[in-house]
């Protein structure tokens, strides 16, 4: 691997108002966000590969290698002690990758874990600069047609990749007084053929990102009538800068990887823009929180299935928001454009109706998720058990359930449902059926099975808390919503379950196909 590399100040910043600085710290005042200022950036010492960095991009190689234990945060910084963010959400292995990054410490160091079993370590550190001299970065721009807030900042350093394998990466940033926060990177795979593809969700990641004080949820004031229109990736990450990945994404990768089945990585940002990793894969993973897709992505992840491909669908909400992707200040794909309810304003609102950036289901051109997922986004926010209902089916084989059996807390924050009058494909069998009450109304959430005229068999598990799980009553659970082990036992082994059957192909040439019981069970149920 080449040596990390200074850059120097890039003065050809396209011209864009700038918040005041007054302005600026009083929106940043409650997330804990420093104001900056512009400097130059140093040289970075020489970059030093890891004595365990693999050879290999493949990640089967990685399983069983020894970790490195202190892959996590210990010291989480203030926001103003160290931040930073990539030039891009993925490489692939040996593309070089850029840095962005602000602090108040004289310098600090970016080290590369790449998360995966590894005996139960679940990161390995694959790589680690020298040090690198700290300087404080500029305050951010601030674009006001959509109010979307961008750092633009002068690169601090380059790296390159070669000999990292596949797989997410965190790299973390240490300064010289201990701060750390992480960066996620996904070492993307550009054949899938015969792996299991788990898909990450960067658009998802970035729409709930509040660094600078907006997000596509909320402005500087907390209200939604301010919020972003379009939120940009040159910018870094609120929290810890992977909160997203480390809640819904990590532990299925580790589970995943624990398996030893055949694996490749993406984004759902990569596959909107080129789907030869979809091409002949076994099986494709949407992780926990996976709500922002293009028209195509989706289009790319519908005709995987269409050739055979299995899916997992492993949260809810999933496939909801209908987004596009526009170029940032230095590389197209930078910027997350959704306008929701206000999408009479999109420009495409009349030109172009079926890339308007609003909910999938919604005007001018309706194309509920359903008919992919197999279920419906219904409500947040919920907290309810879930109810087992097809306690024979083979997803449950192992975890010894009966019909009726319930999980305390499994099904929230957010709920799918099989809707009758939403387009779903069939055949389709419903596994859970979970009563709960969302905003005084009552309704259930759904676990849904379906096989396509492909072959490829398609799981949905209906609650966003699925992932989540996998960590409960473990230290890292610390959002587990006091789901217990016998909680976490469960969703594990329906989890390999789905896993292991979809990693072989075609689930029906193995598995016994949906057994249609939708008009049953809201017959009885509802």
């Amino acid at each position: 691997m080449g040596p990390a590399r200074e850059e120097r100040p890039d003065h050809g910043v396209a011209p864009a108002r700038r918040l005041g600085r007054r302005r600026f710290l009083g929106a940043c005042a409650g997330l804990g966000i420093a104001s900056v200022t512009a400097t130059a950036c140093d040289p970075a010492g020489p970059s030093r590969e890891h004595p365990r960095a693999a050879a290999s991009h493949r990640p089967e190689t990685e399983r069983d290698r020894p970790g490195t234990p202190d892959w996590r945060i210990a010291a989480r910084a203030p926001a103003p002690a160290v931040a930073g963010y990539a030039d891009r959400v993925s490489v692939t292995p040996g593309e070089e990758c850029g840095l962005y990054v602000s602090t108040t410490a004289a310098s600090f160091r970016v080290s590369a874990f790449r998360v995966g079993w590894y005996g139960g370590a679940q990161a390995r550190l694959v790589w680690s600069s020298e040090r690198v001299r700290g300087r404080v970065q500029a305050e951010p721009r601030f674009l006001p047609d959509t109010r979307t807030v961008r750092a633009d900042w002068p690169r601090t350093l380059t790296f390159g990749t070669s000999g990292w394998p596949e797989g997410a990466y965190l790299l973390r940033l240490e300064t010289d007084a201990g701060h750390q926060r992480y960066i996620p990177l996904i070492l993307r795979s550009t054949r899938g053929t015969g792996r299991t593809v788990l898909m990450h969700a960067p658009a998802t990641w970035q729409a709930y990102n509040r660094w600078g004080g907006y997000s596509l949820y909320a402005g500087a004031s907390g209200a939604y009538a301010t919020r972003s229109l379009a939120v940009s990736f040159d910018r870094p990450y609120d929290a810890d800068g992977a909160e997203k990945f480390m809640v819904y994404e990590r532990a299925a990768v580790v589970l995943a990887e624990r398996l030893g089945i055949p694996l490749a990585y993406t984004t759902g940002t990569d596959v909107h823009r080129d789907p030869e990793v979809l091409r002949g894969a076994a099986a494709i993973v949407c992780l926990g929180h996976d709500e922002y897709w293009t028209p195509e992505q989706r289009r790319h992840v519908t005709q995987a299935r269409d050739a055979g491909s299995n899916v997992a669908f492993l949260g809810a909400n999933t496939c909801f928001r209908r987004v596009r992707l526009e170029e940032g200040r230095t590389r197209p794909d930078r910027t997350v454009v959704c306008y929701k309810t206000s999408v009479r304003a999109d420009p495409f609102y009349t030109t172009r109706p079926a890339l308007v950036a609003t909910d999938f289901r919604g005007a001018p051109a309706p194309d509920p998720e359903s008919s992919l997922t197999g279920v419906l986004y219904e409500g947040y926010p919920t907290d309810a058990p879930y109810v087992v209902h097809a306690a024979d089916h083979w997803l449950y084989e192992g975890t010894g359930v009966r019909p009726g059996d319930r999980f305390d807390h499994l099904v929230g924050v957010e709920y799918d449902r099989v809707t009758p009058t939403a387009p779903v494909p069939e055949p389709l069998e419903i596994t859970a059926h979970s009563p709960l009450v969302c905003g005084g109304r009552r309704s259930h959430s759904d676990s849904a099975y379906y096989t396509a005229g492909s072959g490829a068999g398609v799981f949905a598990t209906g609650t966003m808390r699925w992932v989540e799980a996998l960590m409960a009553d473990t230290p890292d659970g610390g959002r587990d919503h006091a789901m217990d082990a016998r909680t976490r036992a469960f969703v594990t082994r329906t989890t390999e379950n789905a896993l292991r059957a979809f990693a072989e192909g075609p689930a029906t040439h193995h598995r016994p196909a949906a057994r249609p019981n939708v008009s049953e069970v809201y017959r009885e149920r509802t």
